[in-house]
């Protein structure tokens, strides 16, 4: 892409007002390669100075932007999806090397990040309003009107496609944008910002400001020409983003943690159901994912047989560096591989040892943030393992009898983002879809849905909705207008 390289250690910068400037206080931000444990590229660190500028830029921008007609609002972002496929081994190789994941789903990631731009850019005129039926004397309507500056803070996980989720609907609703991306994962973000220029989205119109969250975080979720929030990430963080916001009357949505259950039934293609469960909690991402499917709920009848052959399965996977393209990629960095090893300790203290290790016996010895999936037994949801989220690939399996057991296991969490069964019978998958407590629940396929699905949790899962058409209503206001017109 374009940082420059000084030896081997590639130059970001920030992207404001349709340039690459410096951070106002000169400091840079060392990017990791988790594989590695290496620094390969260096991006400024963002703080409230240059926020305070890329907040300038998008409020002076908004005139230029909006001014655009609809339709050629929606073209601007279709070329931005096309230069992101066009850019797409370029940004999925240092969306590897900046997060960890496997190659492969790198470009995944990529292409779904275009797919966001695309799909919102056929929205752009079709954010319409309605009429009211008053009477004869009266014409009422309302218009949908864009909020003006948003903000969005995108975490390391998937940071070009929440990038793409958040962004995309705003700018397709009118608005101007200023990201802060995650300082552990950056880079992608601001060769986005830059793609988006080059589509034709005016100066000032989206702007990216890597840093850390108590400096550049704060400083946008506070800054008075902000007027709404999107906010990914952890469930305090969202806490404190959210009251902040709530203080100043900001518009603030929050998607944060999950500890989501997935549910196998004897009925169920078991083949299909351990693909699943691989894919929910292990081989996507690394588990790295607030929608992964970290308790495993199996009926007791196919207990044995269940856990025996997704052992094998798992045994099957590889580990190692990204752009080697394993089935499992490194963890995003040396705290979160610190927080998931510190979870495997405390599974061991609370049900001893897992029926599959994933921490290497030479693991203090050994280079890269690298733990592989781990699978504890006869777990319950007293257990910390059960209940707190790890983001990691490590998976609480927990047995039960019946179909009302499983509901009452499945909702004891604080959490309610996502819900996934394994079943064929339809009735009983219709009744837990209908008495789950999530956001979204998955019949037969881990991950089911698409752009074009709402996304969004319930408890200290957070609030709104991102993806699909409900996602606009975050990024607009509606006004009534009222005409009396007489007999």
């Amino acid at each position: 892409m374009t940082g420059h390289s000084t030896s081997t250690v590639q130059q970001f910068e920030l992207f404001i007002d349709g340039e690459s400037a410096p951070a106002a206080s000169g400091e840079t931000i060392p990017i990791v390669d988790s594989a590695t444990e290496a620094a390969f590229a260096e991006v400024a660190a963002g703080g409230a100075d240059d926020i305070d500028r890329a907040v300038a830029a998008a409020e002076a921008s908004t005139t230029e932007w909006l001014g655009m007609s609809p339709p050629e609002r929606g073209r601007v972002l279709n070329r931005a999806a096309a230069l992101i496929r066009e850019n797409k081994d370029s940004l999925a190789e240092l969306l590897t090397r900046e997060n960890g994941k496997p190659i492969s789903q790198a470009r995944t990631e990529i292409e779904v990040g275009a797919r966001y731009f695309e799909y919102y850019a056929g929205a752009t005129d079709k954010i319409q309003g309605e009429t009211i039926p008053l009477g004869r004397e009266y014409v009422d309507f309302t218009i949908r009107e864009p909020l003006g500056v948003t903000g969005h803070i995108v975490p390391w996980n998937f940071p070009v496609s929440l990038f793409a989720r958040s962004v995309a609907p705003s700018l397709a609703a009118g608005n101007a944008v200023v990201v802060k991306s995650a300082e552990q994962t950056p880079l992608t973000s601001v060769e986005l910002g830059k793609l988006l220029d080059e589509a034709g989205v005016p100066d000032g119109t989206i702007n990216v400001v890597p840093g850390y969250g108590a400096d550049a975080g704060a400083a946008l979720t506070t800054h008075a020409g902000v007027n709404a929030i999107a906010f990914t990430g952890s469930v305090p963080t969202g806490k404190e983003v959210a009251a902040t916001a709530a203080r100043q009357l900001k518009h603030v949505h929050i998607e944060a943690g999950g500890k989501n259950p997935n549910v196998v039934f004897p009925d169920a293609d078991l083949e299909d159901a351990i693909e699943g469960t691989l894919i929910s909690i292990f081989t996507r991402n690394a588990g790295q994912v607030c929608s992964a499917g970290d308790r495993l709920l199996v009926h007791e009848d196919i207990h044995e047989e269940f856990l025996d052959r997704l052992v094998e399965a798992v045994e099957d996977l590889t580990m190692g560096p990204g752009l080697e393209d394993p089935d499992v990629g490194a963890l995003v960095s040396k705290e979160q591989y610190e927080k998931v090893r510190s979870y495997v300790d405390v599974g061991k203290q609370e049900l001893g040892e897992p029926v599959v290790d994933g921490v290497p016996d030479d693991a203090e010895e050994s280079t890269g943030y690298f733990v592989g999936p781990t699978i504890f037994d006869d777990a319950n949801n007293d257990l910390r393992i059960a209940r707190e989220e790890i983001f990691g690939p490590v998976l609480a399996v927990i047995p039960f009898a019946t179909e009302e057991e499983a509901l009452e296991i499945a909702n004891d969490s604080d959490y309610g983002l996502s819900a996934g069964i394994f079943t064929n019978d339809l009735e009983r998958a219709h009744r837990f879809a209908r008495d789950v407590v999530a956001g979204q629940v998955y019949v037969n396929e881990w991950f089911a849905g698409g752009v074009e699905t709402p996304f969004g949790g319930h408890r200290d899962s957070g609030f709104g909705r991102e993806k699909g058409l409900e996602a606009l209503d975050q990024f607009t206001t509606t006004k009534n207008v009222c005409l009396s017109i007489g007999e």
